[in-house]
Protein backbone atom coordinates (compact mmCIF):
# COMPACT_ATOMS: atom_id res chain seq x y z
CA UNK A 1 0.00 0.00 0.00
CA UNK A 2 3.27 2.05 -0.04
CA UNK A 3 1.95 3.65 -3.52
CA UNK A 4 -1.47 4.76 -2.49
CA UNK A 5 -2.29 8.06 -1.39
CA UNK A 6 -2.27 8.99 2.10
CA UNK A 7 -5.05 8.76 3.43
CA UNK A 8 -7.44 11.31 5.28
CA UNK A 9 -7.57 10.12 8.98
CA UNK A 10 -4.11 8.76 10.46
CA UNK A 11 -3.33 8.84 13.67
CA UNK A 12 0.67 8.94 12.75
CA UNK A 13 0.03 12.60 10.77
CA UNK A 14 -1.54 14.73 13.08
CA UNK A 15 -2.46 18.08 11.59
CA UNK A 16 -1.36 21.30 13.84
CA UNK A 17 -0.20 19.40 17.31
CA UNK A 18 -1.24 22.90 19.16
CA UNK A 19 -0.06 22.44 22.64
CA UNK A 20 -2.21 23.65 25.59
CA UNK A 21 -5.86 24.59 25.79
CA UNK A 22 -7.62 24.40 21.88
CA UNK A 23 -10.46 26.61 21.21
CA UNK A 24 -13.50 24.55 19.80
CA UNK A 25 -16.38 25.22 16.99
CA UNK A 26 -19.14 22.63 18.15
CA UNK A 27 -21.95 22.52 14.85
CA UNK A 28 -24.75 20.88 16.23
CA UNK A 29 -24.52 21.43 19.70
CA UNK A 30 -28.32 20.85 20.45
CA UNK A 31 -27.99 17.42 18.98
CA UNK A 32 -26.75 14.11 20.67
CA UNK A 33 -22.65 14.61 19.76
CA UNK A 34 -22.83 18.31 20.26
CA UNK A 35 -24.97 17.83 24.18
CA UNK A 36 -21.86 15.26 24.80
CA UNK A 37 -19.10 17.48 23.50
CA UNK A 38 -20.07 20.25 25.88
CA UNK A 39 -20.30 17.98 28.71
CA UNK A 40 -16.74 16.83 28.05
CA UNK A 41 -15.88 20.80 27.29
CA UNK A 42 -17.25 21.79 30.57
CA UNK A 43 -15.67 19.32 32.80
CA UNK A 44 -12.12 19.75 31.31
CA UNK A 45 -11.74 23.38 30.87
CA UNK A 46 -7.95 23.50 31.52
CA UNK A 47 -8.21 21.77 27.81
CA UNK A 48 -11.35 22.84 25.77
CA UNK A 49 -12.78 26.66 25.09
CA UNK A 50 -15.93 26.66 22.92
CA UNK A 51 -15.96 29.51 21.23
CA UNK A 52 -18.91 29.27 19.09
CA UNK A 53 -22.22 27.55 19.00
CA UNK A 54 -24.27 26.11 15.56
CA UNK A 55 -27.84 24.62 16.14
CA UNK A 56 -30.93 24.02 13.48
CA UNK A 57 -32.94 26.12 15.77
CA UNK A 58 -35.93 23.79 17.21
CA UNK A 59 -34.54 24.19 20.49
CA UNK A 60 -33.41 27.89 21.60
CA UNK A 61 -33.60 27.40 24.74
CA UNK A 62 -30.77 24.73 25.22
CA UNK A 63 -28.91 26.88 22.70
CA UNK A 64 -29.30 29.91 24.86
CA UNK A 65 -28.33 28.16 27.96
CA UNK A 66 -24.87 26.30 26.33
CA UNK A 67 -23.96 29.55 25.34
CA UNK A 68 -24.43 31.40 28.78
CA UNK A 69 -22.41 28.24 30.34
CA UNK A 70 -19.85 28.41 27.83
CA UNK A 71 -19.45 32.43 27.53
CA UNK A 72 -19.15 31.75 23.82
CA UNK A 73 -18.42 34.59 21.27
CA UNK A 74 -20.87 33.71 18.73
CA UNK A 75 -24.68 31.23 18.27
CA UNK A 76 -25.79 30.36 14.92
CA UNK A 77 -29.25 29.19 13.62
CA UNK A 78 -30.29 27.88 10.29
CA UNK A 79 -33.84 28.92 10.88
CA UNK A 80 -34.07 32.83 10.31
CA UNK A 81 -37.47 32.69 11.84
CA UNK A 82 -36.51 31.99 15.26
CA UNK A 83 -33.99 34.82 15.74
CA UNK A 84 -36.64 36.67 18.16
CA UNK A 85 -37.22 33.65 20.39
CA UNK A 86 -33.35 32.81 20.41
CA UNK A 87 -32.42 36.56 21.69
CA UNK A 88 -35.28 36.45 24.18
CA UNK A 89 -33.94 32.84 25.62
CA UNK A 90 -30.29 34.60 25.45
CA UNK A 91 -31.70 37.62 27.37
CA UNK A 92 -33.65 35.30 30.09
CA UNK A 93 -30.05 33.56 30.89
CA UNK A 94 -27.82 36.82 30.75
CA UNK A 95 -27.45 39.02 33.28
CA UNK A 96 -28.65 42.51 32.15
CA UNK A 97 -25.34 43.80 32.06
CA UNK A 98 -23.86 41.36 30.29
CA UNK A 99 -22.73 41.22 26.56
CA UNK A 100 -24.91 38.84 24.29
CA UNK A 101 -23.09 36.60 21.80
CA UNK A 102 -22.90 37.62 18.54
CA UNK A 103 -26.29 35.96 16.54
CA UNK A 104 -25.68 34.40 12.82
CA UNK A 105 -28.78 33.04 11.37
CA UNK A 106 -29.57 31.29 7.82
CA UNK A 107 -28.80 28.13 5.97
CA UNK A 108 -25.28 29.26 5.54
CA UNK A 109 -24.38 30.37 9.35
CA UNK A 110 -22.97 27.07 10.06
CA UNK A 111 -20.68 27.21 7.43
CA UNK A 112 -19.52 30.84 8.03
CA UNK A 113 -19.09 29.70 11.93
CA UNK A 114 -16.90 26.34 10.57
CA UNK A 115 -14.43 28.94 8.93
CA UNK A 116 -14.52 31.45 12.45
CA UNK A 117 -10.93 31.32 14.22
CA UNK A 118 -10.42 28.43 16.44
CA UNK A 119 -8.39 25.17 16.09
CA UNK A 120 -10.97 22.43 15.95
CA UNK A 121 -14.35 22.40 14.28
CA UNK A 122 -16.69 19.67 15.61
CA UNK A 123 -19.50 18.77 12.89
CA UNK A 124 -22.15 17.31 14.88
CA UNK A 125 -24.96 18.11 12.36
CA UNK A 126 -26.71 15.10 10.93
CA UNK A 127 -27.63 15.12 7.64
CA UNK A 128 -25.58 16.08 4.17
CA UNK A 129 -26.74 19.48 5.10
CA UNK A 130 -23.13 19.19 6.83
CA UNK A 131 -21.03 18.91 3.52
CA UNK A 132 -20.60 22.57 3.02
CA UNK A 133 -19.50 23.50 6.73
CA UNK A 134 -16.84 20.51 6.64
CA UNK A 135 -15.52 21.96 3.75
CA UNK A 136 -15.60 25.07 4.83
CA UNK A 137 -13.80 24.09 8.20
CA UNK A 138 -10.61 22.35 5.59
CA UNK A 139 -10.45 25.57 3.28
CA UNK A 140 -9.97 27.84 6.68
CA UNK A 141 -7.49 25.30 7.47
CA UNK A 142 -8.90 23.96 11.00
CA UNK A 143 -8.52 20.56 12.36
CA UNK A 144 -11.65 19.07 11.96
CA UNK A 145 -13.70 16.23 14.33
CA UNK A 146 -15.83 14.78 11.72
CA UNK A 147 -19.46 13.25 13.31
CA UNK A 148 -21.20 13.89 10.10
CA UNK A 149 -20.45 10.71 8.01
CA UNK A 150 -23.13 12.48 5.18
CA UNK A 151 -20.65 14.91 4.33
CA UNK A 152 -17.68 12.59 3.93
CA UNK A 153 -20.59 10.01 1.78
CA UNK A 154 -21.93 12.71 -0.66
CA UNK A 155 -18.95 14.61 -1.22
CA UNK A 156 -16.37 12.00 -0.63
CA UNK A 157 -14.00 13.56 -3.70
CA UNK A 158 -14.41 17.03 -2.52
CA UNK A 159 -13.15 16.64 0.68
CA UNK A 160 -10.19 14.64 -0.41
CA UNK A 161 -9.08 17.47 -2.83
CA UNK A 162 -9.42 19.74 0.43
CA UNK A 163 -8.05 17.95 3.55
CA UNK A 164 -4.51 17.69 4.61
CA UNK A 165 -2.98 14.73 5.51
CA UNK A 166 -4.18 14.70 9.34
CA UNK A 167 -6.43 17.28 9.44
CA UNK A 168 -9.32 15.07 10.03
CA UNK A 169 -10.04 12.90 13.24
CA UNK A 170 -13.17 10.64 13.21
CA UNK A 171 -15.94 10.74 15.79
CA UNK A 172 -17.77 8.03 14.99
CA UNK A 173 -17.17 5.26 17.98
CA UNK A 174 -16.31 2.50 14.89
CA UNK A 175 -13.76 5.15 13.14
CA UNK A 176 -12.31 6.25 16.20
CA UNK A 177 -11.97 2.77 17.11
CA UNK A 178 -10.55 2.11 13.63
CA UNK A 179 -7.72 5.50 13.88
CA UNK A 180 -6.95 4.08 17.23
CA UNK A 181 -6.00 1.07 16.19
CA UNK A 182 -4.51 1.84 13.22
CA UNK A 183 -1.60 3.77 15.50
CA UNK A 184 -0.23 0.46 16.19
CA UNK A 185 1.09 -0.58 13.15
CA UNK A 186 2.01 1.12 9.65
CA UNK A 187 -0.38 1.27 6.45
CA UNK A 188 1.57 -1.93 5.17
CA UNK A 189 0.69 -3.46 7.92
CA UNK A 190 -3.00 -3.50 7.39
CA UNK A 191 -4.63 -6.33 6.15
CA UNK A 192 -8.34 -5.68 7.00
CA UNK A 193 -10.76 -3.35 8.92
CA UNK A 194 -13.65 -4.86 10.83
CA UNK A 195 -16.30 -2.54 11.54
CA UNK A 196 -18.72 -4.04 14.45
CA UNK A 197 -22.81 -3.36 14.37
CA UNK A 198 -24.44 -3.75 17.13
CA UNK A 199 -27.30 -5.33 14.55
CA UNK A 200 -30.22 -2.85 16.12
CA UNK A 201 -33.28 -3.97 17.44
CA UNK A 202 -33.97 -6.22 14.89
CA UNK A 203 -30.60 -8.40 14.42
CA UNK A 204 -31.98 -11.94 13.90
CA UNK A 205 -35.26 -11.03 12.66
CA UNK A 206 -36.02 -12.45 9.05
CA UNK A 207 -36.58 -10.04 6.13
CA UNK A 208 -40.27 -11.44 6.18
CA UNK A 209 -40.50 -10.96 10.20
CA UNK A 210 -39.30 -7.36 9.23
CA UNK A 211 -42.51 -6.59 7.34
CA UNK A 212 -44.55 -5.07 10.27
CA UNK A 213 -42.33 -3.72 12.07
CA UNK A 214 -43.40 -0.22 13.51
CA UNK A 215 -41.78 2.97 14.33
CA UNK A 216 -41.66 2.38 18.12
CA UNK A 217 -40.14 -0.91 17.14
CA UNK A 218 -37.42 0.60 15.06
CA UNK A 219 -36.43 3.60 18.22
CA UNK A 220 -36.06 1.42 20.51
CA UNK A 221 -32.26 0.71 19.92
CA UNK A 222 -31.04 -1.39 22.85
CA UNK A 223 -27.47 0.31 23.33
CA UNK A 224 -27.35 3.58 21.67
CA UNK A 225 -29.26 6.93 22.74
CA UNK A 226 -29.44 8.69 19.60
CA UNK A 227 -31.59 10.73 17.03
CA UNK A 228 -34.32 9.38 15.64
CA UNK A 229 -32.83 9.33 11.91
CA UNK A 230 -29.75 7.50 13.28
CA UNK A 231 -31.96 5.25 15.64
CA UNK A 232 -33.86 4.01 12.32
CA UNK A 233 -30.46 4.05 10.01
CA UNK A 234 -29.33 1.39 12.95
CA UNK A 235 -32.68 -0.72 12.69
CA UNK A 236 -32.07 -0.59 8.59
CA UNK A 237 -27.67 -0.93 9.15
CA UNK A 238 -27.90 1.66 6.49
CA UNK A 239 -25.70 3.95 9.09
CA UNK A 240 -23.04 0.39 8.81
CA UNK A 241 -23.05 0.83 5.16
CA UNK A 242 -22.42 4.88 5.50
CA UNK A 243 -19.57 3.43 7.87
CA UNK A 244 -17.92 1.25 5.08
CA UNK A 245 -18.08 3.92 2.87
CA UNK A 246 -16.86 6.16 5.38
CA UNK A 247 -13.64 3.56 6.63
CA UNK A 248 -12.80 3.42 2.87
CA UNK A 249 -12.44 7.06 2.44
CA UNK A 250 -11.01 7.44 5.64
CA UNK A 251 -8.17 4.84 5.79
CA UNK A 252 -8.03 4.61 1.23
CA UNK A 253 -8.06 0.86 2.12
CA UNK A 254 -10.19 -1.08 -0.76
CA UNK A 255 -13.97 -2.52 0.15
CA UNK A 256 -12.96 -5.99 0.02
CA UNK A 257 -10.89 -5.61 2.56
CA UNK A 258 -13.39 -3.73 4.92
CA UNK A 259 -15.84 -6.04 6.51
CA UNK A 260 -18.91 -5.95 9.06
CA UNK A 261 -19.51 -8.35 11.66
CA UNK A 262 -22.56 -8.08 14.60
CA UNK A 263 -21.86 -7.40 18.19
CA UNK A 264 -24.58 -6.71 20.02
CA UNK A 265 -22.98 -5.77 23.29
CA UNK A 266 -21.12 -2.68 21.51
CA UNK A 267 -18.11 -2.73 24.13
CA UNK A 268 -15.64 -3.68 20.78
CA UNK A 269 -16.46 -0.46 18.75
CA UNK A 270 -13.98 -1.88 15.29
CA UNK A 271 -11.04 -3.84 15.08
CA UNK A 272 -7.80 -3.73 12.67
CA UNK A 273 -6.75 -6.94 11.53
CA UNK A 274 -3.02 -7.03 10.87
CA UNK A 275 -0.59 -9.00 8.32
CA UNK A 276 0.85 -11.44 11.07
CA UNK A 277 -2.23 -12.68 12.10
CA UNK A 278 -2.42 -10.01 15.02
CA UNK A 279 -6.15 -8.57 15.56
CA UNK A 280 -6.42 -5.34 17.67
CA UNK A 281 -9.47 -4.56 18.89
CA UNK A 282 -10.90 -0.70 20.67
CA UNK A 283 -13.10 -1.47 23.33
CA UNK A 284 -14.78 0.68 25.76
CA UNK A 285 -18.50 0.49 27.56
CA UNK A 286 -21.24 2.35 24.52
CA UNK A 287 -20.67 6.20 25.26
CA UNK A 288 -19.75 8.47 22.91
CA UNK A 289 -17.68 10.89 25.06
CA UNK A 290 -15.20 8.97 24.63
CA UNK A 291 -14.82 9.30 20.70
CA UNK A 292 -15.42 12.93 20.87
CA UNK A 293 -12.60 13.37 23.23
CA UNK A 294 -10.51 11.27 20.59
CA UNK A 295 -11.62 14.08 17.87
CA UNK A 296 -11.11 16.95 20.32
CA UNK A 297 -7.63 16.30 21.98
CA UNK A 298 -5.93 13.81 19.74
CA UNK A 299 -2.96 13.07 20.36
CA UNK A 300 -3.60 13.71 23.75
CA UNK A 301 -6.14 11.81 25.58
CA UNK A 302 -8.28 13.51 27.75
CA UNK A 303 -8.75 11.53 31.28
CA UNK A 304 -11.91 9.67 32.43
CA UNK A 305 -13.37 11.20 29.43
CA UNK A 306 -15.88 8.15 29.70
CA UNK A 307 -16.33 5.42 31.73
CA UNK A 308 -14.40 2.25 32.02
CA UNK A 309 -14.81 -1.38 31.91
CA UNK A 310 -14.75 -3.28 35.38
CA UNK A 311 -13.01 -6.31 34.36
CA UNK A 312 -13.33 -7.57 38.21
CA UNK A 313 -17.23 -8.76 36.59
CA UNK A 314 -17.95 -11.26 34.32
CA UNK A 315 -19.25 -10.56 31.00
CA UNK A 316 -20.09 -12.47 27.24
CA UNK A 317 -18.76 -10.49 24.37
CA UNK A 318 -20.78 -12.25 20.61
CA UNK A 319 -20.14 -11.17 17.35
CA UNK A 320 -21.91 -12.96 14.45
CA UNK A 321 -22.36 -12.80 10.70
CA UNK A 322 -24.53 -10.18 8.62
CA UNK A 323 -27.39 -11.76 7.22
CA UNK A 324 -26.99 -9.61 4.04
CA UNK A 325 -30.48 -10.75 3.12
CA UNK A 326 -32.52 -9.00 5.82
CA UNK A 327 -30.28 -6.25 5.65
CA UNK A 328 -29.43 -5.26 2.00
CA UNK A 329 -28.17 -2.33 3.08
CA UNK A 330 -24.24 -2.57 3.38
CA UNK A 331 -23.99 -4.61 0.00
CA UNK A 332 -25.97 -1.58 -1.34
CA UNK A 333 -23.51 0.67 0.07
CA UNK A 334 -20.38 -1.34 -1.17
CA UNK A 335 -21.99 -0.61 -4.49
CA UNK A 336 -22.61 3.26 -4.47
CA UNK A 337 -19.25 3.07 -2.50
CA UNK A 338 -16.91 1.33 -5.52
CA UNK A 339 -19.38 3.38 -8.42
CA UNK A 340 -18.23 6.51 -6.63
CA UNK A 341 -19.06 10.36 -8.06
CA UNK A 342 -22.54 11.39 -7.04
CA UNK A 343 -24.19 7.33 -6.51
CA UNK A 344 -23.37 8.12 -2.74
CA UNK A 345 -25.17 11.19 -2.39
CA UNK A 346 -28.18 9.77 -4.12
CA UNK A 347 -27.87 6.42 -1.88
CA UNK A 348 -28.07 8.89 1.20
CA UNK A 349 -30.65 11.18 -0.19
CA UNK A 350 -32.94 8.82 -0.78
CA UNK A 351 -32.03 6.69 2.73
CA UNK A 352 -32.85 10.31 4.54
CA UNK A 353 -36.23 10.69 2.64
CA UNK A 354 -37.42 6.81 2.74
CA UNK A 355 -36.45 7.04 6.68
CA UNK A 356 -39.01 10.62 6.67
CA UNK A 357 -41.73 8.76 4.76
CA UNK A 358 -41.17 5.42 7.99
CA UNK A 359 -41.22 7.93 10.99
CA UNK A 360 -44.09 9.83 9.34
CA UNK A 361 -45.77 6.30 8.84
CA UNK A 362 -46.27 6.63 5.02
CA UNK A 363 -43.92 3.30 4.17
CA UNK A 364 -43.05 0.07 5.47
CA UNK A 365 -39.80 -0.41 7.31
CA UNK A 366 -39.00 -3.02 4.75
CA UNK A 367 -39.62 -0.79 1.82
CA UNK A 368 -37.71 1.90 3.03
CA UNK A 369 -34.35 -0.15 1.36
CA UNK A 370 -36.00 -1.36 -1.71
CA UNK A 371 -37.30 2.14 -2.36
CA UNK A 372 -33.87 3.10 -1.79
CA UNK A 373 -32.01 0.32 -4.27
CA UNK A 374 -34.83 1.53 -6.99
CA UNK A 375 -33.71 4.85 -6.53
CA UNK A 376 -30.01 3.68 -6.91
CA UNK A 377 -30.70 1.54 -9.67
CA UNK A 378 -32.48 4.36 -12.18
CA UNK A 379 -29.49 6.61 -10.81
CA UNK A 380 -27.47 4.25 -13.22
CA UNK A 381 -23.57 5.16 -13.33
CA UNK A 382 -22.52 8.79 -13.23
CA UNK A 383 -19.39 9.42 -15.23
CA UNK A 384 -16.77 8.96 -12.94
CA UNK A 385 -14.08 10.20 -15.33
CA UNK A 386 -16.15 13.95 -14.79
CA UNK A 387 -14.93 15.58 -11.48
CA UNK A 388 -17.23 15.59 -8.83
CA UNK A 389 -18.23 19.69 -8.19
CA UNK A 390 -20.71 20.66 -5.12
CA UNK A 391 -23.59 21.28 -7.85
CA UNK A 392 -23.39 18.03 -9.42
CA UNK A 393 -23.93 16.57 -5.24
CA UNK A 394 -26.86 19.31 -4.69
CA UNK A 395 -28.42 18.20 -8.13
CA UNK A 396 -28.38 14.42 -7.34
CA UNK A 397 -29.64 15.21 -4.25
CA UNK A 398 -32.63 16.89 -5.29
CA UNK A 399 -32.99 14.40 -8.09
CA UNK A 400 -33.14 11.76 -5.08
CA UNK A 401 -35.10 13.12 -2.75
CA UNK A 402 -37.93 13.24 -5.38
CA UNK A 403 -37.30 9.93 -6.84
CA UNK A 404 -37.85 8.63 -3.49
CA UNK A 405 -40.59 10.22 -2.46
CA UNK A 406 -42.69 9.04 -5.90
CA UNK A 407 -41.53 5.75 -5.07
CA UNK A 408 -42.65 6.07 -1.33
CA UNK A 409 -45.91 7.41 -2.64
CA UNK A 410 -46.09 4.01 -4.55
CA UNK A 411 -45.59 2.02 -2.18
CA UNK A 412 -47.14 3.35 0.37
CA UNK A 413 -50.52 2.94 -2.04
CA UNK A 414 -49.43 -0.65 -2.69
CA UNK A 415 -49.06 -1.46 0.68
CA UNK A 416 -52.46 -0.76 1.74
CA UNK A 417 -53.79 -2.09 -1.32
Amino acid sequence: MSDRPAPLADPHLLFDPAAGRRDIVILGSTGSIGTQAIDLALRNPDRFRVTALSAAGGRVGLLAEQARQLRVNTVAVAREDVVPALKEALNAQYGASEPLPEILAGPDAATELAASECHTVLNGITGSIGLAPTLAALRAGRTLALANKESLIVGGPLVKALAKPGQIIPVDSEHAALFQALAAGTRADVRKLVVTASGGPFRGRTRAELAHVTVKDALAHPTWAMGPVITINSATLVNKGLEVIEAHLLYDIPFDRIEVVVHPQSYVHSMVEFSDGSTLAQATPPDMRGPIAIGLGWPERVPDAAPAFDWTKASTWEFFPLDAEAFPSVGLARHVGTVGSTAPAVFNAANEECVEAFLAGRLPFTAIMDTVSAVVDEHGTPDAGTSLTVADVLEAETWARARAQEMAAQAAVEARA
